[in-house]
């Protein structure tokens, strides 16, 4: 898996090709694989920071969404965390959750992350330095904790 691309944008640097390869990697994911009918479009992105890790042909390998303190929570956060089917196995999804930290460290100047995880990732997050809190809740059927890092 050479050439592999990282990219981050806002909202307003996305091109239409990259949107609709970010939003296709989304549905892909979590719609079809997932099996959860959830509104993807839900007014956040353009608040957004968007990064992603793209093949020579422009496929989303990997991708998050990263938001500055008081959007999404008091804190800044992460989310939208993906790795493609064609992305998985190559640790990028390690590489994503760095680029992610580090970003909101360069660029908001905090450490502290809150997320919303699904559980069967909660140890993938724990090496990140993200605690489990005692909010634990269904969204879309699937079991989410939030987590907190410091």
């Amino acid at each position: 898996m050479n050439n592999i691309v990282w990219k981050i944008k806002s909202f307003e640097e996305l091109t239409t090709p990259e949107l609709y390869e970010i939003i296709k990697a989304r549905v892909d994911v979590f719609v079809v694989e997932q099996d959860t009918p959830y509104p993807d479009l839900d007014g956040y992105d353009q608040k957004a920071l968007h990064l992603w890790a793209e093949r020579e042909d422009h496929t989303v390998l990997a991708y998050c969404r990263i938001f500055d303190k008081g959007i999404k929570y008091e804190e800044t956060s992460i989310g939208r965390v993906l790795t493609s089917e064609n992305g998985r196995g190559k640790n990028l999804g390690k590489q994503l959750i760095q680029y992610a930290v580090e970003t909101i460290e360069n660029r908001f100047k905090t450490s502290e992350v809150r997320i919303s995880a699904q559980d069967y990732l909660l140890r993938f997050y724990s090496g990140f330095g993200f605690q489990e809190t005692d909010k634990k809740y269904l969204e879309d059927n699937i079991p989410h904790t939030e987590m907190f890092r410091k």
